[in-house]
C-alpha cells in the first residue's frame, strides 16, 4: 500500500514513512491510493477490527507484523455504544475512557506505539509537534510521555482553552515541552506546518506530528466507526448513521474512510460551532477560511480545517463532498440549552462538544429521528468542562485518570505566534 500527497506534488511513501514524516513534503497531507474492500468483516472488538483495518493499509511495510500488537496497544480502553433511554434508534458512542478522557487517546496511543517501532537514522531524537485546541495535546502528551528517543512540543493558543485542558497540556515536564501561543489555534497549526516545511529546521531534527494531519492519527479513528457501525447491523438489519463534533475534521475524514471501506454506514452528519467554514462551503461552493471565533466547544475552534483537504481528495467540490454528508452550526447559546435539556431528558452529561451533536440530532425531523439509527459520537468527558457544565446541571464527577493529571504541577512558556520564536523556544 502506498500513500499520496493530497497536492500531489510529492513522491508517494510507504506506512512508516507517512506516519514518521506526518506532513508530505510538498505540504499536503498523506491519502491512500488504494481503498480495501472490508464489507466482509464481522463484528468484533476494537482491537481485531483495528488489526484487519489498518493491518490492509500497512501491508508491504516494515510495521505490518506488529499491527496486532499496536493495536492491542493502542485500544486498550472501551468505547461504549449506549442506547439513550426512552428511545429506539439514538445511542451515544463514548469515546471519553482513555488516559486523557478524549477520543484523541485512541490515535495519539496508536501513532506513539508504532513511531517507537520504526527504525529512525543513527537512532537520532524525534521531535513530536503539535498544535492542539484543547484536547490533542494532552492526549498526545500522555502517549508519548517519557518515551526513549522522542520529545513533545504542544502548541497551544494562550487563554483560549480551558483551564482543565491547559492543565493537561502543562503539567507533564521530562519530555514534553508546552507553549502558549499568542494567537489562535489556527496560529499553532499554521507553526506546525510551517516547521515542517522549514529546510533549515528539518535539517536540524528529526520531526513528525501528531495533529489529524498525521496518516497515523486518522486510520485508529476508523476503527471505532467501523466496529459500531458493524454492531448496530448485527442488532438491528441497519446500516449507522453518525453525528460528529468537528473542528479541524479528523474525526469526520476516519467515518468517511470508514464508509469508502464498505463499513454499513449511512447518513454522516457535522456538527460544528460558530465557525462556520465547512457549513459555508457546502451552501455557497466557495471556501473562506477566516480567523477562529472562540466557543464553548473550544476544541472544536477551527478556521481553517486542514481535513477538508482530505474530504475533498475524496469528493473534490462543494456539491460531490454534499452529497456525503451535511454541516451544522450550532451557537454556544443552544450549546448551554442542548446540555440542560438532555440532562433533564436523558440523565446525561454532555461536553460542550457532544452537546453539539445532541443539538443537531434534536433539529431533525421527527420522521428523520426515526428513519435512521442515529449515534453521537462523545468526544470528550464533561469534567473535563467543569467551568462551563457545573453552572448548568451541578457537580461532574471527575474520573480518577483526569484526578491524577490535576494534581500534577504546570509549566510553560509563552511565544508569539512566529517560526523564529518556535525555533528559539526548542533549542534551534
Amino acid at each position: 500500500m502506498r500513500f499520496d500527497s493530497s497536492r500531489h506534488r510529492a513522491p508517494t511513501a510507504g506506512f512508516s514513512q507517512a506516519l514518521l514524516q506526518g506532513l508530505a513534503p510538498d505540504g499536503g497531507l498523506y491519502v491512500p491510493q488504494q481503498w480495501p474492500d472490508l464489507s466482509a468483516l464481522a463484528p468484533a472488538g476494537l482491537p481485531q477490527i483495528g488489526r484487519e483495518l489498518i493491518g490492509a493499509f500497512a501491508q508491504g511495510d516494515a510495521l505490518a507484523p506488529q499491527v496486532a500488537d499496536i493495536t492491542s496497544d493502542a485500544f486498550s480502553f472501551p468505547a461504549p455504544l449506549k442506547k439513550l433511554p426512552a428511545t429506539s434508534s439514538l445511542r451515544v458512542l463514548e469515546l471519553f475512557h482513555g488516559p486523557t478522557a478524549a477520543f484523541k487517546d485512541f490515535g495519539a496511543r496508536f501513532l506513539a506505539a508504532s513511531l517507537a517501532r520504526i527504525p529512525r537514522d543513527g537512532g537520532r531524537t524525534l521531535r513530536i509537534l503539535v498544535a492542539t485546541s484543547g484536547d490533542t495535546g494532552g492526549a498526545v502528551a500522555a502517549a508519548f510521555h517519557r518515551r526513549p528517543g522522542m520529545e513533545v512540543v504542544v502548541l497551544f493558543p494562550k487563554g483560549l482553552v480551558s483551564p482543565t485542558q491547559q492543565q493537561q497540556l502543562t503539567c507533564w515536564g521530562d519530555n514534553v515541552t508546552s507553549l502558549a501561543v499568542r494567537g489562535s489555534f489556527d496560529d499553532c497549526q499554521r507553526l506546525v506546518k510551517e516547521a515542517f516545511v522549514d529546510p533549515a529546521l528539518r535539517a536540524r531534527v528529526e520531526m513528525s506530528s501528531a495533529n489529524s494531519i498525521n496518516l497515523g492519527r486518522l486510520l485508529p479513528q476508523a476503527v471505532y466507526y467501523a466496529a459500531t457501525s458493524l454492531a448496530i447491523r448485527q442488532e438491528t438489519g441497519q446500516p449507522a448513521s453518525y453525528i460528529i463534533p468537528s473542528g479541524n475534521l479528523g474525526n469526520s475524514v476516519a467515518c468517511l474512510w470508514a464508509k469508502k471501506m464498505g463499513f454499513p454506514i449511512d447518513r454522516v452528519l457535522l456538527a460544528l460551532n460558530a465557525n462556520r467554514t465547512v457549513p459555508d462551503f457546502l451552501n455557497t461552493g466557495e471556501l473562506r477560511p477566516r480567523p477562529s471565533i472562540p466557543t464553548l466547544a473550544s476544541a472544536m475552534d477551527v478556521g481553517n480545517p486542514s481535513n477538508l483537504e482530505r474530504m475533498l481528495a475524496l469528493y473534490p467540490d462543494a456539491a460531490a463532498l454534499g452529497a456525503q454528508l451535511q454541516a451544522f452550526s450550532i451557537d454556544d447559546e443552544a450549546i448551554r440549552a442542548r446540555i440542560v435539556a438532555d440532562h433533564a431528558r436523558f440523565g446525561e452529561v454532555w461536553c460542550p462538544h457532544t452537546a453539539t451533536a445532541a443539538e443537531v440530532h434534536a433539529r431533525l425531523s421527527s420522521a428523520e429521528q426515526a428513519a435512521h439509527q442515529w449515534v453521537i459520537v462523545s468526544t470528550a468527558h464533561p469534567a473535563k468542562f467543569r467551568e462551563i457544565v457545573e453552572p448548568l446541571v451541578g457537580n461532574v464527577d471527575v474520573p480518577e485518570n483526569l484526578r491524577r493529571l490535576y494534581e500534577l504541577p504546570s509549566a510553560f512558556r509563552e511565544i508569539d505566534p512566529t517560526l523564529t520564536a518556535l525555533r528559539n523556544a526548542t533549542g534551534e
